[in-house]
């Protein structure tokens, strides 16, 4: 008997599973430090633990007034923090963005005053001398190749003696006249002023206003491409320009955004006081830009995000009503302030280092 033999598939025995290997660059790193290399995870917990302290040193801001005061003085400072952070992200700075915001006002009020005009003239031309403000400053630090600090250092001097000086020679005062009586007075206040009730506490509507353009800018710089261009630009503009990025328009167009930021809180101020004081403004400028650095915002350039310099503003506005609250000497305010940004660079220097340690 014949026996026919078939070939059999050969079976392989796959080799016990070993310890999987890593050259560290591929391995996924920690939640935790994933997180902390957010730049704005640090001022968060700053301001948690900044709100914790007054919670408990200042009794008077566990009542909901006192919150609604403490976020309207952090919006004051976080809608002009928020342009000056995409600015420093494009590797700039303005240090011209305090006395902007009264040069603006000023234009306001004095045209509409001294021309008899409806008050929203006075909006359109202010918003106009603004935008030209910005524009100036991101012309001539393009033309010129000189630092944004010396280009805008001229600036703010110019705008600063401008607005003593015209002031003094319309009005015959440092304080222009009372625009409450003008026609479009109320409507513009609506907008700009205007305050709302929620759960009996009286609210800023500058606070609602700050929070949508915080939205907005976060928006533009993680979901546009002109918000990558702004990191492109403060990363390396040569880079940038060599791969196609617009780095005259971006540069020009970020600082007539803190233009825009500055018309938007001068005319806040102005129909929120009716007038305004002409030698005001000097010394914002760093409070602007302190709450952006405090929010992560490198002064390199480059790094950044627009919900830190948010928490930033919100620290600020904290100090700055919890001072008060505490009952004590508010001559400590920039004592205080000068602490804060020296622990929060510290603070962003240890976690960018955690962050990135392999």
């Amino acid at each position: 008997m014949s026996m026919t033999q078939q070939a059999q598939p050969a079976v392989t025995t796959p080799p016990a599973p070993g310890p999987e290997e890593s050259d560290g660059r591929t391995a996924r790193r920690p939640l935790a430090l994933r997180l902390l290399a957010r730049p704005e995870v640090g001022v968060f917990l700053g301001a948690v633990a900044v709100l914790i302290f007054f919670l408990f040193a200042a009794p008077p801001v566990r009542d909901g007034s006192s919150i609604a005061n403490i976020l309207y003085q952090s919006s004051t400072i976080g809608i002009m923090a928020l342009p000056v952070a995409l600015l420093m992200i494009g590797g700039e700075f303005d240090l011209s963005a305090g006395v902007a915001v009264i040069t603006s006002a000023l234009t306001a009020s004095m045209l509409s005053y001294q021309l008899t005009l409806n008050v929203w003239m006075g909006v359109i031309v202010a918003l106009a001398v603004s935008l030209g403000i910005g524009l100036f400053n991101g012309w001539m630090l393009i033309k010129t190749g000189l630092p944004s600090f010396l280009v805008t250092l001229g600036t703010f001097l110019i705008l600063q003696g401008v607005n003593l000086a015209v002031t003094k020679l319309v009005t015959g005062n440092v304080a222009t006249n009372s625009i409450s009586d003008m026609d479009g007075f109320e409507q513009a206040k609506t907008i700009f002023a205007s305050t709302f009730d929620v759960a009996g506490v009286q609210v800023k509507i500058t606070v609602v206003w700050w929070l949508v353009f915080a939205a907005l800018a976060t928006w533009v710089l993680l979901r546009t491409k002109y918000g990558n261009w702004i990191f492109a630009v403060g990363g390396n503009k040569e880079s940038a320009r060599a791969v196609g990025v617009p780095v005259t328009f971006t540069k020009i167009s970020l600082f007539m955004l803190v233009g825009f930021g500055a018309w938007f809180v001068g005319m806040h101020n102005l129909f929120s006081f009716n007038t305004v004081q002409s030698g005001e403004g000097v010394g914002q400028e760093l409070i602007y830009i302190a709450a952006a650095v405090i929010g992560g915002c490198l002064l390199t350039g480059g790094a950044g995000s627009a919900i830190g310099p948010v928490f930033g503003a919100f620290m600020f506005g904290m100090v700055q009503q919890g001072i008060v609250y505490a009952g004590w000497n508010p001559d400590w305010f920039k004592a205080f302030l000068g602490v804060m940004l020296l622990g929060a660079v510290l603070i962003n220097l240890w976690v960018q280092r955690t962050a990135t340690r392999r």
